[in-house]
């Protein structure tokens, strides 16, 4: 008996091969694209501050904050501490899973804040999980596996649940009888800006920012502090978010040859 694969016409095989190089040609073209408009979205490298991205007036900021556990969690919450909760508001603290001395913490300095104000607001705070990019000790091998798993939920949390929340007040105010106010601007559901200070986690929720930034949505402007135990040298965190951050701080002065780019405005903690 002959083969299926035998009384294969000429025209059918060479159908297939045309469907996998057609295939393989939108595949490059489409990386081609994605990597181009990366490289055009990248902040000006040099050492002066970017310009300030302009955003609608509002009283108002979303500051978003990841909070890394150990001493990146207290640098961060230092460095917050002295905002005016009333002007940067609502804030998220993002924590990885399992980290719950970060997010009693987080709880911690907002009930400081609002017994020193004696003032809270209907939605003040939110503390949100994601999960490890990496555990510690955690095999080389499985690494990729969970770093995936990170950036997916990262890319809910900062892509996806927005856009829903956009789609949906906006489909609400479609609702609504004529005449009545305009709905809210595009990125009013989105972070204005995201406090970074390592470590590896962190490097999910930027990459989840720039593919907003591809798909051209609304994003954050990532600010990116090296912790203060770096003093001679930049850690693995920061060498490989400093191209991507919109704005990148030392807390040593010595910090900025090594960096080549970024700010120094003394101690932070």
């Amino acid at each position: 008996m002959d083969s299926p694969f035998a009384r294969m016409s000429p025209l059918g095989t060479m159908s297939l091969s045309s469907a996998l190089a057609l295939s393989a040609s939108v595949s490059v073209v489409c990386a081609t694209i994605a990597v181009l408009r990366l490289f055009s979205i990248l902040p000006h490298s040099g050492g002066d501050a970017p310009k300030p991205r302009l955003r609608p007036h509002h009283p108002t900021c979303k500051l978003s904050v990841f909070l890394g556990s150990g001493g990146h969690t207290s640098e961060s919450l230092a460095m917050i501490s002295g905002l005016d909760f009333k002007k940067y508001q609502p804030r998220v603290y993002y924590v990885s899973e399992g980290d719950t001395l970060s997010a009693h913490k987080a709880i911690e300095l907002e009930r400081r804040k609002i017994d020193a104000t004696r003032e809270s607001s209907n939605e003040p705070y939110k503390i949100v999980v994601i999960p490890r990019a990496r555990r510690v000790h955690q095999s080389l091998l499985t690494t990729p596996v969970t770093a995936l798993v990170s950036l997916l939920s990262c890319i809910y949390f900062i892509t996806v649940q927005p856009f829903l929340q956009r789609k949906s007040r906006k489909s609400r105010f479609n609702q609504r009888p004529r005449g009545t106010s305009s709905p809210p601007a595009g990125g009013a559901d989105q972070n204005e800006v995201l406090v970074l200070n390592g470590p590896g986690t962190c490097l999910m929720l930027a990459a989840a920012v720039y593919l907003n930034r591809i798909l051209a949505l609304p994003s954050p402007v990532i600010i990116y502090v090296e912790s203060f135990a770096r003093v001679s040298s930049l850690s693995l965190s920061g060498r490989l978010i400093q191209p991507f951050a919109d704005r990148f701080i030392v807390q040593w002065p010595q910090l900025l040859r090594s960096a080549k780019t970024g700010e120094y405005h003394g101690w932070l903690v």
